[in-house]
């Protein structure tokens, strides 16, 4: 049976886990047995899967099994690495070896009878696994044992119970309720039983683990005076690139795939909500994950299967200061260590902000993150138009085809609600509500051929941020083969403008527009393009259970009538991964 911590070496280690890490050699202690026999029984085990274990006296009738040597810095990496897989007990810890006596693996290193007792045990310990865990220490000596720790002793321990994620009050020293909950839930977490009061034997397990912790990452606490904000980052996995107000940018360091950017901007609230919605542009920030927005400051945490990302900011004095992290999902158990050191060591100082100069939050702001990170780009953006004072809206088959999920102007994520393949009609419904300034009236009137006619739509897609009036005449009402539900049009529309509204000189909608010739389809001329009718529409809207608003109106619109009505209908359909 293992043993979680020897005893004897860990009072022995109790001051020097400091020093442990700093030595020339370090060993990373898997467990102990209480006989030679017993060692030598698991060293032979373990070195089938750890060729470089060691054995060695520590104490009379204790045996140690370590791995090493290592330099202090190999040492804490790899019990990070092994810890991480599993591969070893959760409370191994770093030695400097200080504790070791004669060698007796690899076997035939024991130089001494193993009844020749170097120096008198620390402690006595009975023959058996069982018995020296019993005897590490009872409730009542943790207790009187740990009343002897320093206040600085007593802040370590919560420090360190922080980093593991299980203390969240102030580093005070001060051991009350909050504390000791802390405790049985690290105890707990590591297999202990949950007192609330830690042994000698597990404070310093707890303390050395996260000592190799802080060894493995090397973090540093940093002022960045410019930006005004100091933080603690992990400086053997990032290192620092570039400052582009108001962002400064840390890249990985040997491939570790983190990445962190810090914030510092003069403004107020709309600067803040200005920040929060350019994040969400990016290709490192995914869709999927919990946001929160609130008067002062804001937290995002998204995840996909290939990136994930946690920002935060804060609005205070003027400024707007924060921070954005982004790693490999794979990476979730390092993170797990290293993302609450950040959140709990950022803090504003000073009162200065890195100066965007007269650059607007949102310009300032797309052009320092995409330098090194990329924005959001949509598969496809179509358009379409609203069909009633609920925010419906009808589009082209086309931009919804195989999406992961569907916008209305950027930011309103919808759902298909109905799709014709045979129409080409599909149909969205807001996730949230929305407030259209104006939605289509079908006409039901004949159409007059020969007659002027306008699409409103997106014709270069995203590139443009509003939707654009393109002008031509209504040719035939069928397909060339004689097709009904189509109107054939003279006019010269682009790809983007596909699922926009196709307007009469009243400003009712004769039709939605349909995309061009698939490819491998014969080509038509420049200038030629089909439309749905307005009746095709209203038979979709009504199986689709909407009711369409319909219209005989004949008179002309004037100029500025015909634009409010076909652009503020109009909207850009986007279909995302």
């Amino acid at each position: 049976m293992r043993l979680r911590v020897l005893v004897i070496c860990v009072l022995a280690a109790l001051g020097a886990v400091r020093a442990a890490v700093a030595q020339e050699q370090a060993w990373v202690q898997l467990e102990a047995q209480p006989s030679l026999t017993e060692a030598e029984d698991r060293a032979r085990t373990l070195a089938a899967e750890f060729p470089e274990v060691a054995g060695f006296q520590i104490a009379e009738g204790w045996y140690a099994l370590s791995l090493g040597p290592y330099s202090p810095e190999e040492a804490a990496g790899r019990l990070s690495d092994l810890k991480r897989a599993g591969a070893i007990p959760r409370d191994a810890f770093i030695t400097d070896g200080s504790t070791h006596r004669q060698q007796f693996w690899p076997i035939g290193r024991l130089a001494v009878p193993e009844a020749a007792p170097a120096v008198e045990p620390a402690v006595d310990v009975a023959a058996t696994p069982e018995a020296a865990v019993a005897t590490d220490e009872t409730v009542a000596e943790a207790r009187a044992s740990e009343a002897e720790l320093s206040r600085e002793d007593r802040m370590a321990l919560q420090q360190a119970m922080a980093w593991y994620g299980v203390y969240e009050a102030k580093i005070d020293g001060a051991f009350g309720k909050g504390t000791r909950a802390s405790m049985a839930a690290w105890q707990e977490m590591n297999g202990f039983e949950a007192t609330g009061v830690l042994t000698s034997t597990q404070r310093a397990a707890l303390l050395a683990n996260y000592q190799a912790d802080q060894a493995e990452f090397g973090f540093e606490t940093l002022t960045e005076a410019e930006a005004g904000i100091e933080i603690t980052l992990p400086m053997a996995l990032l290192q620092f690139d570039h400052y582009e107000p108001p962002f400064v940018h840390y890249i990985e360091r040997n491939g570790s795939g983190l990445r962190v950017i810090l914030i510092s901007q003069p403004g107020e609230q709309d600067s803040l909500y200005g920040l929060y919605d350019v994040l969400q542009t990016l290709e490192v920030v995914p869709a999927e994950g919990e946001r929160r927005r609130e008067e002062r400051s804001f937290t995002i945490n998204a995840q996909s299967a290939s990136v994930q990302s946690y920002a935060y900011a804060e609005v205070k004095g003027g400024m707007v200061k924060g921070y954005l992290v982004v790693w490999n999902p794979v990476d979730a158990e390092r993170m797990s260590r290293i993302l609450p050191a950040l959140k709990a060591s950022f803090r504003p100082v000073g009162d200065k902000a890195l100066d965007p100069g007269l650059v607007p939050m949102d310009a300032a702001a797309r052009s320092g993150l995409m330098a090194g990170l990329e924005v959001k780009t949509p598969k496809l953006s179509r358009s379409g138009f609203f069909v009633d004072a609920a925010g419906s809206v009808v589009t082209t088959v086309e931009a919804v085809a195989q999406c992961g999920r569907v916008t209305i102007d950027h930011d309103t994520e919808a759902v298909v609600a109905a799709q014709d393949a045979a129409s080409g009609i599909a149909i969205l419904t807001p996730k949230t509500a929305l407030a259209p300034q104006a939605f289509a009236r079908l006409q039901t009137a004949p159409a007059r051929l020969g007659g002027e006619v306008a699409v409103a739509g997106y014709s270069y897609a995203d590139k443009l941020p509003a939707p654009v009036l393109t002008f031509g005449t209504l040719e035939e009402e069928a397909g060339l083969n004689g097709e009904a539900g189509l109107s054939r049009l003279a006019i010269p529309v682009l790809a983007g403008d596909a699922g926009g509204p196709v307007l009469d000189q009243s400003g009712a909608v004769l039709g939605m527009l349909l995309p061009t010739a698939p490819k491998g389809a014969r080509l038509l001329p420049d200038g030629v393009a089909f439309a749905a009718q307005a009746g095709v529409i209203g038979q979709a809207l009504t199986a689709a259970g909407l009711v369409p608003t319909t219209t005989t109106a004949g008179d002309l619109a004037t100029p500025d009538a015909l634009n409010a009505a076909g652009l503020g209908m109009t909207v850009l359909v986007s279909c995302w991964e």
